[in-house]
């Protein structure tokens, strides 16, 4: 299934205009926790996209019914990752200096494994999370960069370029676990406030508030009565708890 989001026009009694953030932040290391690592640098958008295109696909499997000419019901075998495509703008024509090819460049690096990462084993993409106002993206690797330079100066530096960017939903296996035993991968994620809990969350995402448990288990969170207000939990997707 395959959604977009396309911008509104606002008013001019709206509100301050936020701006798009890209935040790269370390993979987690081997048998660490399903949350990302130290953050790396953020790449706050010039401007705004037009739209977003969010895709999520589930695995299905019919099979065949002995001396009947249909198949079966389909059977639910799993969710693909998530896959988020947005394009970027970028405009350096005011100062006619390399703004635009330095963002190009700094999107590109969201692609290649981290330092650390190549440091302490196989090297692994940065996690990257984008966050627009209210909307806040999956924890997810950048699958690709595409740039499309639209403007030049006279000596031949592009000044103005169109990039598209496409995310991947990152799953993650807790340390120790056999890799086909089936992942907990990190779906979504909650910044905490007054009032909340794990069992307020559990509710909101699965409409049950006795599976708090694998929020706290995807955590590591020991006491479930001492969260800490303003800090991201990682809330696993429903799928991953019922066939993982």
């Amino acid at each position: 299934m395959t959604v977009t989001f396309t911008s509104a026009g606002v008013g001019a009694a709206a509100k301050k205009m936020e701006h798009a953030v890209l935040t790269a932040c370390e993979p987690p290391r081997p048998g660490g926790l399903q949350k990302p690592g130290a953050e790396l640098f953020k790449i706050k958008l010039q401007f705004n996209p037009k739209e977003l295109t969010l895709a999520k696909n589930a695995k299905w499997q019919r099979q065949a019914q002995p001396n009947a000419a249909k198949a079966g019901v389909p059977e639910f075998k799993g969710a693909e990752p998530a896959k988020l495509s947005l394009e970027i703008f970028l405009d350096s024509t005011n100062t006619m200096g390399d703004e635009t090819v330095k963002m190009v460049e700094q999107l590109f690096n969201l692609t290649v494994p981290t330092k650390d990462s190549r440091t302490n084993g196989k090297g692994s993409p940065p996690w990257v999370i984008f966050k627009w106002g209210t909307t806040t993206g999956f924890p997810s690797y950048v699958s690709s960069v595409t740039a499309k330079y639209t403007l030049f100066t006279p000596g031949g530096m592009p000044v103005r370029a169109v990039c598209t960017v496409n995310l991947e939903e990152v799953s993650g296996e807790p340390g120790g676990q056999n890799p086909t035993s089936g992942a907990l991968a990190a779906r979504d994620q909650h910044t905490l406030t007054a009032g909340d809990s794990l069992q307020s969350l559990a509710y909101k995402a699965y409409g049950n508030p006795e599976l708090w448990r694998h929020i706290a288990e995807a955590n590591d969170i020991d006491d479930p009565m001492r969260l800490k207000l303003g800090s991201t939990v990682l809330v696993p997707a429903l799928e991953e708890i019922q066939h993982g």
